[in-house]
């Protein structure tokens, strides 16, 4: 019985999104713009499994990768795009709906000017929490608020909240000074206050002394997320009796729904390690499904070419790595979630569509062309496993 493997490059995006002007990324595409401004793109073996014919489909434009080392893959592929249904571009839409369950309602959002919350909002969680105030109170980069209100908050014992662009509650506090704990019980009362709100994630940003003057976030983050409206693929894998892993923040944006096992790690090199680790003890019939975060929240929000260019270079040179480790009827799905474009304005994401390669021994080769939406993602991986389908999408297997 086959074993079916995401990997998610949390905003890998290829442009062409035809609802983008909507969103005011027209012209974004993360792909094609970090190739160009980086010189090139050594990513043989996502080439060879069809990246770049994906991204040249999706936006008309041939990538300028450049000069390539040889790939050392040699698995069939079948590679193509999809295009996203769901009324935002944020996480946990685009994850929901390559699972199967697209959001097409509204989110609630928070204004991006100060201050970004009702003040009956806040009285109530600091009333509840016994807390004195909040420092922020406005949208921010995470690693920027933490630096300019760090020291504050030490002295205070304020929490730092903050929102962007997405449906979120930021919470960011001391892990010495406010205590771990303490923020993840903050977190869980703001989770309660904000329902009415129709926030997808309240998320907790703990940090520490960088050593330098300054406040670094720490590999303890923790996403407090609604659940989806509807059974996702990982639902019915488990109600299937099949195992669900979960590497990173997968569970967290699933609401821990249809997880039998969490697998926490964070960076790059730590979450592809993890991934092999659970690939090598998977049993037959299973999902191994992991969020390589970093290329959003570490680079395409930061707006770092370099990084997300060296980030990409780095996860395709581990790729043989797992294609040595997989049995004759795995498969294994490279996507994203959104886009989030490091060229283009701003530092939100951006709405682009994203590629899906699906590869192994026993693939036919073929090139799926376009995808009405993710959830072909999903339904193919339902076809594989032999379980019930997802309630949308149309497999391509």
């Amino acid at each position: 019985m086959g074993r079916v493997v995401i990997l998610m490059l949390d905003s890998f995006g290829v442009g062409g999104a035809k609802d983008a002007a909507a969103f005011g990324d027209e012209g974004a595409n993360t792909l094609l713009h970090i190739a160009q401004k980086n010189g090139g793109l050594n990513v043989p073996n996502m080439a060879a499994l069809g990246l770049l014919k994906a991204g040249q489909a999706s936006c008309g434009a041939e990538n300028p990768a450049g000069k390539m080392t040889e790939a050392k893959i040699n698995l069939p592929s079948k590679y193509g795009f999809m295009r996203e249904v769901s009324k935002g571009k944020d996480t946990s839409s685009g994850h929901w709906e390559m699972a199967g369950v697209p959001v097409l309602f509204d989110w609630g959002y928070f204004s991006p000017n100060y201050p970004s919350f009702p003040k009956d909002l806040i009285d109530a969680i600091c009333k509840e929490a016994n807390l004195p105030g909040i420092l922020g109170n406005k949208a921010a980069s995470g690693t920027v608020i933490i630096n300019e209100l760090g020291a504050e908050h030490v002295k205070t014992g304020k929490p730092i909240c903050y929102t962007s662009a997405d449906s979120v509650f930021q919470i960011a506090a001391h892990e010495k000074y406010f205590g771990l704990d303490r923020l993840y019980k903050l977190c869980e009362i703001a989770f309660k206050h904000l329902k009415p709100y129709n926030i997808a994630r309240v998320i907790a940003r703990p940090f520490e002394d960088d050593g330098k003057g300054g406040f670094v976030r720490t590999k303890n983050r923790h996403d407090y997320s609604v659940k989806p409206p509807n059974k996702t693929l990982l639902d019915i894998a488990k109600d299937n009796g099949r195992q669900v892993i979960s590497i990173g923040k997968i569970a967290d944006i699933f609401a821990h729904q249809g997880i039998t096992k969490a697998v926490k790690a964070s960076g790059l090199e730590e979450l592809f390690n993890a991934t092999l680790e659970q690939v090598k003890q998977a049993p037959d019939g299973s999902i191994v499904f992991t969020n390589f975060v970093d290329f959003d929240m570490v680079w395409g929000h930061r707006r770092d070419i370099k990084g997300y260019a060296q980030g990409l270079e780095y996860f395709d040179s581990r790729l043989p790595e797992l294609a040595a480790i997989l049995k004759d009827d795995d498969i294994v799905f490279i996507t994203a979630d959104h886009g989030c474009d490091p060229t283009f304005k701003g530092s939100d994401h951006t709405r682009e569509n994203v590629p899906v390669m699906a590869f192994g021994k026993n693939i036919k080769p073929e090139f799926i062309g376009e995808r009405d939406t993710y959830a072909d993602l999903g339904q193919s991986a339902a076809t594989w496993l032999k379980i019930p389908p997802t309630l949308t999408g149309k497999s391509f297997l």
